[in-house]
């Protein structure tokens, strides 16, 4: 029996972690560094070894990370694209090399290469000509970005060769490209990226290609994931193959079954990556030979014969001079340290995380200490701990104050959270972030109307929400200064245009705890219109899938404060009153709260064409068999997933029988 506390962290581990991956694979936001998701990701392992009956299918350790986002189609791979195992710090790179000579009986020859910090690409070609191009998503389904690809100057339209084949790359923005485009950002006072990861996963998720063009986007390419001709026996081959087809392929790699080598030129790359002109956080290592990787074969998320060396976080000392409290749009107060400017990895730091309230007293952090900050992966910094053997006495612990710093409103604390919220809901900032979060690309995506043309606004008294947006004149906007006739009537465009936003969007755009892009997406599709909302029950609104308890009470208590039902009321009155549409309602939705998850060669339909025909009628498609799956619809070749399914006692459907559920047959 596992004992309830283990029980319950596993619950809890594993929807951390899902959270974490919806940031960093759908949202192209991280919230946490590298290495702290690591050491979740790791715990989880533990107890998943030591409880093995408390495996699920779906937990994160057996699946790949990411999704399609809203905004694309999703498009089907014609192979799984699976993730890396991780390994952490030259004692588990040696364990693997050892592990892997030992499943063969012998050292192989291995390929290092780096591993670029950027967004796996997925590009299809046939006869020759490139027809889509892809995110990884899901390993199973990606984002057909076909459009955006097409920008990227390095990679080939037309080969000199008639190959039909699908190959995986790594779409990034240079060191020098990222400082640029963050330059452009601070200019026009938008919110600057946090590191060339996140930089290349937003450029591509643009939906709109001619600002992809701008961005100067490059690619390495370095995997052939399906041919109709086997063309090499070796990654080192192929990768001269793919050189000579016209595509880039990093320079950089090397090739050894010397274990000491590997070793040491892995160790060497880790002290010399800030000097490359692109972003990489560590090393990816392949058997050579494509029979022996064969052989070794794969789990369920990752190959046994390919890994990730992972450079570890680099840490530096620097004074804590300060800590500053900001005011998000939910109310949360959050401290971030002030620095003595400090190197970290490639960077100067000044500022870092502190999380909040709970964890600076939890490592007796205060003003005057000298700390320790880290930054895994390129990403935000934080602060690790204090230095506490080097205190002189003058520093000063921090207290949490009593009220808030913007609108002196008293804070307050739930029971269970770690966050302090200004409960004012008339509180200036939480007003300026509340239309600046309205504003922004994911929401009604109004171009032009940064945080400092927000502050402007409110501050001159012309908005009070973002309802006023749409109330402002020429004149107005023209008397601001930074805005001339023609800025001021770019943004009135903007604005104007913003009203054709979706009800996804909308409900994104209002800023409601709890609901993020993928589950506005879900409550748009399910609600159908904004007034729904007003009328739905809280138990009605927990039968949706993924609206818990918390999500329902949260949209209930948002619908029911007055200056919300205000707000709506004055976005109607602009002209606001968006419906959901999709090609759903055109069909009887006789799959709503199924789940299907596709496998093997389908007769008649590609895999995106069953997607589709299911998704029309309510359904649902997911990458991985669990015990949530409603059917396994299965093909020719159907691999391990339908063994899985037979073991859950999920019903196993054909083409045939599918097609004659949805009345095509």
């Amino acid at each position: 029996m596992i004992p309830e506390r283990h029980r319950l962290r596993l619950m809890q581990l594993r929807e951390e972690i899902r959270r974490h991956n919806y940031y960093y694979y759908i949202l192209d936001q991280p919230q946490i560094s590298d290495a702290a998701y690591d050491i979740l990701y790791r715990e989880l392992q533990v107890l998943e070894k030591l409880y093995p009956l408390e495996e699920l299918a779906d937990s994160p350790t057996q699946m790949v990370g990411g999704g399609v986002a809203s905004g694309f189609t999703a498009t089907p791979h014609q192979t799984p694209k699976l993730s890396l195992d991780n390994l952490m710090g030259e004692k588990e790179l040696r364990s693997w090399l050892v592990q892997v000579a030992t499943r063969l009986g012998f050292q192989p020859e291995l390929v290092v290469e780096p591993k670029i910090d950027g967004l796996t690409i997925v590009l299809n070609y046939q006869d020759g000509v490139l027809q889509r191009g892809a995110t990884r998503g899901g390993g199973q389904v990606g984002e057909d970005i076909t459009t955006n690809i097409r920008t990227i100057g390095t990679i080939p339209q037309w080969l000199s060769e008639p190959l039909t084949m699908e190959l995986r790359g790594e779409a990034y923005l240079s060191q020098d490209s990222f400082a640029k485009l963050n330059e452009e950002r601070r200019i026009q006072g938008e919110p600057l990226l946090a590191n060339p990861r996140n930089a290349a996963a937003g450029s591509l998720r643009q939906l709109d290609s001619q600002i992809v063009a701008k961005r100067g986007l490059e690619a390495w390419f370095y995997s052939l994931d399906w041919s109709m001709t086997p063309w090499a026996t070796t990654q080192e081959e192929l990768l001269l193959l793919l050189e000579k087809w016209g595509f880039p392929v990093n320079p950089v790699r090397f090739v050894s079954s010397n274990h000491e080598e590997i070793v040491a030129w892995c160790l060497a790359r880790q002290e010399e990556r800030h000097t490359l002109p692109y972003a990489i956080d560590g090393l990816v290592l392949k058997v050579n030979s494509f029979s022996l990787q064969q052989e070794l074969g794969e789990t369920a998320k990752a190959p046994r014969w390919a890994s990730a060396y992972k450079f570890p976080a680099e840490i530096s000392e620097t004074k804590l001079l300060a800590i500053e409290l900001a005011l998000g749009r939910t109310g949360v107060v959050t401290p971030t340290a002030i620095l003595e400017p400090v190197s970290l990895a490639g960077t100067t730091v000044s500022r870092a995380s502190l999380h909040n309230a709970d964890f600076i007293a939890s490592r007796d952090i205060r003003i005057g200490d000298t700390v320790l900050v880290r930054k895994a992966g390129e990403i935000i910094p934080e602060v690790v701990a204090a230095l506490t053997e080097l205190r002189q006495g003058d520093e000063v612990p921090f207290v949490m104050p009593a009220n808030c710093p913007e609108c002196a409103a008293p804070l307050v604390r739930a029971v269970d959270e770690a966050a302090w919220r200004c409960p004012n809901r008339a509180c200036p900032a939480q007003i300026i972030e509340g239309i600046i979060h309205f504003a922004s690309r994911d929401a009604a995506d109004i171009t032009g109307l940064g945080p400092q043309i927000v502050q402007l606004l409110v501050q001159n008294g012309l908005i009070q929400d973002a309802a006023d947006l749409y109330t402002l004149t020429q004149e107005q906007l023209q008397a601001l200064p930074r805005l001339g006739e023609r800025s001021a009537g770019n943004l009135l465009v903007a604005i104007t245009a913003s009203k054709n936003i979706t009800l996804e969007r909308l409900l994104y755009a209002l800023g409601i705890r709890h609901v993020g892009q993928r589950l506005a997406q879900t409550l748009a599709r399910s609600l159908g219109s904004l007034a729904k909302l007003h009328i739905i029950s809280e138990e009605e609104l927990t039968a949706i899938p993924d609206v818990g308890a918390k999500v329902a009470q949260s949209l209930k208590e948002y619908i029911a404060r007055s200056e919300n039902q205000q707000l709506i009321s004055k976005l109607e009155q602009a002209g606001i009153k968006p419906v959901y549409h999709s090609q759903s309602s055109l069909h009887q939705a006789i799959f709503q709260g199924q789940s299907f998850v596709l496998t093997g060669n389908l007769p008649t339909l590609t895999r995106q064409e069953a997607t589709k025909l299911i998704e029309e009628r309510g359904g649902k498609v997911t990458s991985g068999v669990s015990r949530q799956t409603t059917y396994l619809l299965a093909g020719a070749s159907p691999g391990s997933k339908l063994d899985k399914a037979r073991e859950y006692g999920i019903t196993v459907i054909d083409e045939k029988q599918f097609l004659v559920f949805i009345g095509k047959q």
